[in-house]
């Protein structure tokens, strides 16, 4: 896990019980989920840390409990975290400005929930939001994606994009019909059927380089099914290549940063570790290896590793350095 997501998941986990408990019948967990914004695996893997949690003395007495009913969950005892999360003065104007500007946006769906929550905000700032003098925030292209993106899905029309691919290093243009938008991990994704690539494709609307909704409808075939998110965006299909990769010690963030499986640890080198990644993109693979150096060995598929050596010497002679030269 990288530091930002383990400080992501540190005020996700002290938010958490407070949540819970101003719930006392229970919340559904697909619900909470949603409202944390992750999907809902990693709740539940949140809500199994939270059992280890609480008070000096570590007893049964002293730990956070959480009981599951079905498919809710709520909190039996709360170890005395009972007290929410406080905005500091600078936070609670920060959110104001937020608020504000969200509301400018065009085909905002939610415009009444983010007045409400801006008034409730506004109200808890006092003086220091009525203060605020005006500011004019200017709106980036990703507010502007996702507006485009919510509208198209709600007058159910196509929408034809300038995207840039960055496992191939290029930008493309197509168009899709839309079918969902999901926020992951900060990020905003679209889901829609591809007619170039036919078949169902998530877009990251960041990078998305423009994007038109057009006049005719959107028109997915019935195999265009929406993906469930509880594994995590990227799920491999069966018949997926994989690369085995050996790791030493300084590229072992490899197994945190990309989605990868039978992670092993490994004496050679000492501190390594063997990974397998599944990838329908080879060169991005090539391109993994080459970005680690010499920190990482192709051991599967064998052609792969022949041209990742193949780049490798081709990259000496430019320098006029044979591949056994040393500096």
């Amino acid at each position: 896990m990288t530091a930002t997501g383990t400080t992501d998941r540190m005020t996700r986990l002290l938010a958490l019980v407070p949540y819970l408990t101003a719930r006392p019948e229970g919340v559904a967990v697909a619900e909470a989920a949603r409202d944390f914004g992750v999907p809902e695996r990693q709740l539940q893997r949140d809500l199994e840390l939270l059992w280890m949690c609480g008070l000096p003395g570590y007893g049964p007495g002293d730990l956070i409990d959480v009981a599951f009913e079905g498919d809710r969950v709520r909190v039996t005892f709360d170890a005395g975290m009972v007290r929410p999360l406080r905005l500091t003065t600078d936070e609670a104007v920060a959110l104001v400005v937020a608020l504000r500007t969200l509301l400018e946006l065009p085909g905002l769906a939610e415009r009444d929930a983010v007045s409400r929550a801006l008034a409730k905000v506004s109200a808890a700032a006092g003086d220091a939001a009525a203060r605020m003098a005006p500011l004019a925030v200017s709106v980036d292209a990703r507010e502007e994606t996702l507006a485009i993106a919510r509208r198209a899905l709600q007058d159910g029309r196509a929408v034809h994009l300038h995207y840039y691919v960055p496992a191939r290093d290029e930008r493309t243009e197509r168009t899709v019909d839309p079918m969902q938008l999901l926020y992951v991990d900060g990020h905003w994704y679209l889901e829609a059927w591809c007619r170039r690539a036919e078949g169902v494709r998530l877009f990251r609307l960041d990078r998305v380089d423009e994007a038109t909704v057009l006049d005719e409808p959107a028109a997915a075939p019935p195999q265009a099914t929406s993906r469930s998110i509880d594994d995590g965006l990227y799920q491999p299909g069966p018949g997926t290549p994989a690369v085995r990769l050996r790791l030493d010690r300084s590229a072992r963030w490899v197994a945190d940063y990309y989605p990868t499986e039978d992670v092993t640890p490994v004496d050679d080198p000492p501190g390594g570790l063997a990974v397998t990644v599944r990838t329908a993109d080879l060169a991005w693979a090539r391109r993994l290896v080459a970005l680690l150096g010499g920190s990482a060995v192709v051991e599967e598929p064998a052609e792969l590793g022949a041209q990742v050596a193949a780049e490798a010497r081709a990259a000496l002679a430019r320098y006029g350095l044979a591949s056994g030269d040393a500096g």
